[in-house]
């Protein structure tokens, strides 16, 4: 007769790994892309990642340097915003056309407005503002 064995089915508690340097060079090389399809500037990327124009320039190039714990948080949250925009927007067109476009739950100012604000936060208030629109 065969016998039952019992299985361990809990979920281990949640321990997210830190992100590696490998993979914050490559979340770097997808913003550039993301950036250009967004239409947005070296200037204005610069304070979206709160680097010096200079220092973006070099890493624009390719020349990356190390990313610290908040360049690591920015970049996380600029890829989740276009995760985000992918699904809420079927057409990929009007999710980078959205960054720029006037919305009534940033009080008439656009996403990257909001972004350019410079802080964490505020690339953390887009994100949030979208996962709640996508139901997340």
């Amino acid at each position: 007769m065969a016998q039952l064995i019992r299985i361990d089915t809990a979920a281990p508690p949640f321990a997210p790994a830190p992100i590696t340097d490998a993979e914050a060079a490559a979340m770097f090389r997808a913003a550039l892309n993301l950036f250009r399809l967004w239409g947005v500037t070296d200037d204005q990327a610069a304070v979206l990642l709160d680097l010096p124009r200079r220092t973006f320039a070099r890493w624009k190039a390719g020349a990356i340097g190390r990313i610290g714990r908040d360049g690591k948080a920015r970049l996380s949250n600029l890829m989740g915003i276009h995760k985000a925009l992918r699904l809420v927007f079927r057409d990929p067109s009007r999710g980078y056309a959205w960054i720029k476009a006037q919305n009534d739950a940033f009080a008439g100012r656009s996403a990257l407005d909001v972004m350019l604000g410079g802080e964490l936060t505020d690339l953390m208030r887009v994100r949030r503002y979208l996962d709640a629109e996508r139901g997340w």
